[in-house]
């Protein structure tokens, strides 16, 4: 599974001009489920998301997660992420798992996530979604479970 983590002042998401979904301070995650992906997968990413230390203490270091501020999640799903641009001008996405199982697997990771971070909002699978964000900081960072990035 791979992630982007934005931290965020605000974040929103609409569909048809209707607002699906809003959050102040905290994270925006888009995320993408691999093919191969499992449930150990998915608690990698719940985990690292929630304990990221990625907001300042008193002292402006990076020593606080969202846990510890309180802070709120919006998620949004986004299979682009394992676009593969190596060759060619249009980009393969055959390494994101196919739309049936990921729409089954997107909604188990929800539901996982819940359990640790109950205060979570999200998109809507497989929905032309406009995201609007304000990235604090700005503060990016991509996570992958199989820790293809470093």
């Amino acid at each position: 599974m791979r992630g982007v983590i934005q931290r965020v002042k605000k974040a929103s998401v609409t569909v048809d001009g209707k607002l699906i979904s809003e959050i102040e301070n905290g994270i925006l995650l888009f995320a993408a489920i691999h093919s191969d992906d499992t449930d150990k997968d998915f608690d990698y990413i719940i985990n690292k998301t929630i304990n990221l230390r990625i907001f300042e203490n008193d002292s402006g270091l990076f020593d606080k997660s969202l846990i510890d501020i309180s802070g709120e999640l919006l998620i949004v799903s986004q299979f682009t992420l394992y676009g593969d641009t190596r060759k060619g001008r249009r980009p393969s996405f055959t390494r994101a798992m196919n739309i049936k199982d990921a729409k089954i697997n997107f909604s188990r990771f929800i539901d996982r996530f819940k359990e640790k971070f109950p205060n979570l909002k999200t998109g809507i699978f497989q929905a032309m979604m406009d995201v609007s964000l304000i990235n604090d900081g700005p503060i990016t960072v991509i996570i992958d479970s199989n820790k293809d990035f470093y």
